[in-house]
């Protein structure tokens, strides 16, 4: 990971601090409010966590035309705040791309280093969802609310593809360069991101939390070791899809850990 220029005078880290700020706020720190104010409410709800459930990818109109246009405004409208995350860490001299490492320089590294990621999160993931259904610690969650249409897929996999962009460019990129020129130290950088990436899946349960801050430790050091978004952005991409795509089918094998209600 390339050390950017550290802040040094008040005014600067002020300036960087408002920055990041501004950034969660409009993104994801705003989910992690939300989703602590979310499991809260579920915490002090008379229905045990295990009954409650929680949707992805609902269904905004009963007409399917409607439906597609508020989907694909809702994908396009989620990626504006990578847009401005990526617009702060332009320099004159290095394109904001370069300096995360989102290129095509390396496809066939970025690829496979996606794919050993997208193997080792992935399986541990899906057995600590059943574990966290068991205990009672872990909503239902139900991954995709859409109706099957000649789009739905497709949709799904761009809402995939906008979930991951959001979360490495401004979990990781974004928000690990800020860090550094604020003096940060690496693990305490690494770690801070885990519990942020943990804490906007808080609606979901406690079990998503904990798997979500071991992802964050594994894709902050991943991140650190190579200095390149662009994998992680192909691990979450292909979990995601897996997940969105093949909910329908988890729901048919096992339906007592993954329907809902």
């Amino acid at each position: 990971m390339t050390v950017p220029d550290l802040a040094r005078t008040p005014d600067e880290r002020a300036r960087l601090w408002w920055e990041i700020a501004i950034v969660l706020g409009l993104s994801l720190g705003a989910s992690a409010v939300y989703a602590i104010v979310d499991i809260v409410i579920r915490m002090l709800s008379e229905t045990p966590l295990a009954d409650q459930s929680a949707g992805l990818n609902p269904s905004q109109d009963e007409r399917a035309w409607a439906d597609l246009v508020y989907q694909v405004l809702g994908i396009c409208f989620g990626v504006v705040p990578v847009m401005l995350a990526i617009y702060l860490l332009w320099r004159p001299a290095q394109s904001a791309f370069a300096r995360i490492g989102l290129t095509a320089t390396r496809p066939g590294r970025d690829i496979g280093g996606g794919l050993l990621l997208f193997a080792a999160i992935g399986i541990p993931g899906i057995a600590l969802y059943a574990i966290g259904r068991m205990l009672g610690i872990t909503v239902a969650v139900q991954a995709s609310g859409l109706d099957a249409h000649w789009w739905t897929v497709p949709v799904l996999i761009l809402s995939a593809l906008r979930a991951a962009l959001l979360e490495e460019i401004i979990v990781v990129g974004y928000l690990f360069t800020r860090l550094r020129q604020l003096g940060w130290r690496t693990w305490t950088i690494v770690g801070a991101a885990a519990l942020l990436r943990g804490s906007y899946h808080l609606y979901q349960g406690f079990g998503p939390f904990i798997g979500n801050a071991v992802m964050g430790i594994v894709f902050g050091w991943f991140y650190v070791r190579f200095g390149r978004v662009a994998p992680l952005v192909v691990a979450h991409l292909l979990l995601d899809v897996v997940s969105f795509v093949g909910y329908p089918l988890a729901v048919s094998l096992w339906p007592e850990i993954f329907s809902v209600g």
